[in-house]
C-alpha cells in the first residue's frame, strides 16, 4: 500500500494527475495566446530569469529511472543469477536490517 491506497490505485491517480496537469497547462497557454496574441507575447516578454533549480526539475523522471534500473541490476546480478528468488529480493529491498541470510 502507498499512502493508504493500493499501488494500482495510486498509479492511476498519479497518471490522471499528470494528464490533467498537462491538459490544464496546454489550455492555459492556448487561452493566453488567444487573448494576448502569440507575437505580442513574444514581444512583451520580460527579462526575468528562471530560478537556478527550475532546470533541475527536468531531471526528476530520469533520476527515478536510474533508481529503478539500479534495482533491476541488483535483482538480476545478485539474486536471479545466484539462484535466489524474487521473494528474497523483495525481503532485501524492504528490510531495514543490513544482515540478510
Amino acid at each position: 500500500m502507498v499512502i493508504g491506497m493500493l499501488e494500482q490505485d495510486f498509479m492511476a491517480y498519479a497518471l490522471f494527475g499528470l494528464i490533467l496537469n498537462f491538459t490544464f497547462s496546454m489550455l492555459f497557454g492556448f487561452y493566453l495566446s488567444n487573448v494576448i496574441g502569440m507575437q505580442e507575447m513574444m514581444d512583451s516578454k520580460g527579462d526575468k530569469e528562471q530560478e537556478w533549480w527550475m532546470p533541475l526539475t527536468l531531471l526528476i523522471p530520469y533520476v527515478k529511472m536510474l533508481v529503478t534500473l539500479y534495482r533491476v541490476v541488483i535483482l538480476q546480478i545478485y539474486f536471479i543469477n545466484q539462484g535466489r528468488s524474487h521473494k528474497e529480493f523483495w525481503i532485501y529491498m524492504t528490510s531495514a536490517n543490513e544482515q540478510q541470510s
